[in-house]
């Protein structure tokens, strides 16, 4: 029996369906390893045969696909197509800096965006190399363990903060900062303007970051790279950032300090 008081099951057939589809969407793009149909099912608490058949749908469209015989699913490369679309203006303003940038310090780079209380890359280069750090266009990542979130989420105001962040900091690993070491980690990012994740989201990964403040909005920059490259280049990383946003914004405009600001 459907539950009344479910905002998904209180709206007309149709749209439950849309917004079915777009929790599950959600929860794989927080979970960049991919789930299985049961922890989706228990994500979005819904019937596991009601995920699977809107799953065999997005499937169909590419949004979803299979990642192998454990029966689990992540975005398809469809979703980080329609992503790409939507940001194309800053995509196609900054690809040859991330190109150049990556090149430069052999490492990935990725653009991200800021959603709530999330990062969701919208564009990435992959290094080629043996050991390499892989992601796509379209996870989403917390901002508190990222340094890509950091970045951004430094030009809000500690009362803004207060209300993009949630109460208590999921650990996800032992390096993970608590709500207090973030907060206070968050002043000094303002005042070098470089933020450094130290395998606070994925053990063995390291990111540094700075942000972009454009007219096409505000986005970061990331240098992604195992940790123990990091702990020797980590100084190279945050110059080479530093020369790209510089770069930047040089070219499509910076935005004025005052709307930053206001934030």
């Amino acid at each position: 029996m459907s539950d009344p008081s479910d905002p998904v099951e209180s709206k007309q057939p149709s749209i439950q369906v849309i917004a079915r589809a777009a929790a599950i969407l959600r929860a794989l793009g927080s979970n960049s390893g991919g789930l299985s149909l049961s922890a989706i099912a228990n994500i979005v608490k819904l019937p596991r045969s009601t995920v699977h058949r809107i799953i065999v749908a997005l499937e169909e469209e590419h949004l979803v696909e299979s990642i192998g015989p454990s029966g689990g699913f992540r975005l398809g490369h469809a979703f980080g197509q329609l992503i790409h679309q939507t940001q194309a203006d800053i995509i196609s303003s900054v690809r040859e800096f991330l190109n150049s940038l990556s090149a430069q310090v052999r490492e990935s780079v990725c653009l991200a965006t800021l959603a709530g209380a999330k990062v969701n890359v919208v564009d990435c280069i992959i290094v080629e190399r043996e050991l390499r750090v892989v992601f796509s266009v379209g996870i989403e990542a917390p901002a508190y363990a990222t340094a890509a979130g950091k970045i951004m989420l430094a030009a809000f105001s500690d009362d803004a903060l207060q209300a993009i962040l949630p109460k208590k900091l999921q650990e996800l690993t032992e390096h993970t900062l608590t709500r207090a070491q973030l907060i206070a980690q968050l002043q000094d990012v303002r005042q070098s303007a470089v933020a450094v994740d130290d395998q606070e989201h994925i053990e063995g990964v390291c990111t540094f970051a700075v942000a972009l403040e454009t007219y096409l909005g505000n986005y970061s920059i990331s240098i992604i790279a195992p940790s123990i490259r990091a702990g020797r280049n980590g100084d190279t990383y945050k110059a080479a950032l530093m020369d790209c946003k510089r770069e930047i914004e040089k070219k499509i405009g910076r935005m004025s300090k005052g709307a930053v600001a206001s934030r």
